[in-house]
């Protein structure tokens, strides 16, 4: 029975995984289809791509999810994991289909902790304010001023500059900054999911918590995380794209740049799981801001953010639901 909730945990991790891919595509590209910079399908493959490679890059945010909660040994344990993931996939589902750019990162904490809290397991509430409370509300503060405050350097050292050959230029940028965000989203959102399968064999008792991610877990989620990127989030490409500003290649090329900066820094220096989504988004808003206050759309603004604050405990009641259900047929 616990090698085969083992085994079905990693399944439906990579399933999450997937989705993390085709709910969260949008964030790497959107703003390179939305300008012109690069074609759909290009844009699609060359994401799926970085995506692969970004997932071998790093192991730290890995490790702090895996840290979230301690769901004890056995099959119980295995089973609040199971759930936390069935919550965020739940929400991430909602979420796509509604065309809302939400946090897949945040749907997978809110999950485990949901499933911990009603299975009357330990939720590491200090990792997860230092690790993903705080951070998820100062990093779209930190993209939207610097999205900001680099649009205004790049209108000023471009203010003589030939428009038309200006937006060649950054058109050609924006595939460098667009993988770059690519490669970040890779290097972020696929550790989350290898943290979960960590947890699955940890809680099983197949590895040690001093031991590295096993090369199979890396190249698994590497792959599912691909696999959905591949297969495109066209909803939430025209949410980033167009909905919230029309973005011209210069602004493009500016949010991405700082989108990827911020998940960098996150995740090498902070190693916190912090949300891909919030980041482009907030960069987004931050450059659009640069034209005028006005310009950009704020009640889907609002709508984005209203999606952003229920993430945490719509997964949450999603995973406890799940545990309800679950616990009436498992041990």
């Amino acid at each position: 029975m616990e090698i085969a909730i083992i085994i079905a945990v990693v399944v439906v991790a990579l399933v999450f995984d997937y989705t993390n891919g085709f709910h969260d595509a949008a964030n790497a590209i959107a703003t390179s289809v939305s300008t012109g910079a690069l074609k759909p399908r290009v844009a699609l493959a060359m994401a799926a791509v970085m995506n692969f490679v970004g997932a071998f890059l790093g192991q730290k945010v890995a490790h702090t999810v895996s840290d979230t909660i301690d769901p004890g040994p056995g099959t119980h344990g295995l089973v609040i994991v199971m759930c936390g993931l069935l919550g965020a996939i739940t929400w991430n589902l909602i979420t796509w289909y509604y065309g809302l750019p939400s946090s897949s990162s945040h749907a997978l904490i809110g999950g485990l902790c949901g499933a911990a809290v009603v299975a009357g397991a330990t939720a590491n509430w200090a990792v997860v304010l230092d690790k993903v409370v705080i951070p998820m509300f100062l990093s779209p503060l930190v993209a939207f001023s610097l999205g900001f405050a680099l649009m205004l350097a790049i209108m000023w050292l471009f203010r003589n500059a030939n428009p038309g050959r200006t937006n060649r230029g950054f058109k050609v940028a924006q595939t460098i900054s667009a993988a770059a965000m690519a490669l970040g989203h890779g290097l972020q959102d696929a550790q989350k999911t290898m943290g979960v399968i960590f947890l699955a064999l940890l809680t099983g008792g197949y590895v040690a918590e001093s031991d590295g991610l096993p090369l199979w877990v890396i190249l698994a989620a590497a792959s599912a995380i691909s696999l959905g990127t591949w297969s495109g989030g066209w909803r939430i490409m025209r949410t980033l794209g167009r909905r919230i500003i029309h973005l011209d290649p210069p602004r493009g090329f500016a949010a991405e740049s700082v989108a990827a900066s911020v998940l960098y820094t996150t995740s090498y220096v902070f190693e916190a799981p912090i949300s891909t989504t919030h980041t482009i988004t907030s960069a987004v808003m931050g450059v659009g801001a640069t034209k005028r206050l006005s310009a950009v759309r704020w009640g889907v603004a609002k709508s984005i953010l209203t999606a952003w604050v229920l993430t945490f405990p719509a997964a949450a009641l999603a995973a406890a639901i799940c545990y309800g259900i679950a616990h009436l047929f498992l041990p």
